[in-house]
């Protein structure tokens, strides 16, 4: 979560070409699963893509994050831009001390578009509770990926594997009383 206090501003309206004055306030805003969602219901295409956003889409986005309750839309288009870099590095930030390694990374990288309906799906498949959905995305998205991690089959060693062989080719003769 993160709060930031927007102050009393005086904003000129482009289309009515009149000053208008913004009273601040406090915001508070959550990157969350819900408000990926809330915003691509807006825009019809997905938010986790490497394509730049409109300072529209950006502003919108950071609507979309806002748990305070009636917010005038004026207040958003008087948002400056060092308040919108901070709004991005909150975004950007992990929000974990979860790290994988050089090959876990490796299997992470996937071409699939990634819309909130497959988080969604992701959470359903790995039994991740609907509460989860108000975390903060990145952490969200980290313990989907050590769920999937976690759930794959471990891998065994080449000794392993003839350890094993032999061992159940003992039970066998054991079993059935030969000798190989």
């Amino acid at each position: 979560m993160l709060t930031i206090t927007v102050p009393d501003k005086e904003w000129f309206n482009d289309v009515t070409q009149e000053f208008v004055d913004i009273k601040g306030r406090e915001l508070i805003l959550e990157h969350s699963l819900v408000s990926l969602s809330k915003w691509e219901s807006l825009y019809h295409k997905p938010f986790l893509t490497r394509e730049e956003k409109t300072r529209a889409e950006t502003l919108n986005y950071i609507k979309c994050m806002t748990i305070t309750q009636n917010v005038p839309d004026i207040l958003y288009k008087a948002l400056g831009s060092e308040t919108v870099a901070m709004i991005s590095a909150y975004i950007e930030n992990p929000m974990t001390a979860t790290t994988f390694t050089e090959s876990e990374q490796k299997q992470k990288i996937n071409r699939e578009v990634i819309t909130a309906e497959i988080i969604y799906y992701w959470m359903i498949a790995l039994q991740i509770p609907m509460e989860c959905q108000k975390w903060h995305l990145n952490r969200l998205l980290t313990l989907i990926n050590v769920c999937n991690i976690k759930n794959q089959p471990k891998k065994m060693s080449k000794g392993e594997i003839l350890r094993r062989n032999r061992a159940l080719n003992a039970q066998r003769r054991q079993q059935l009383n030969t000798r190989g």
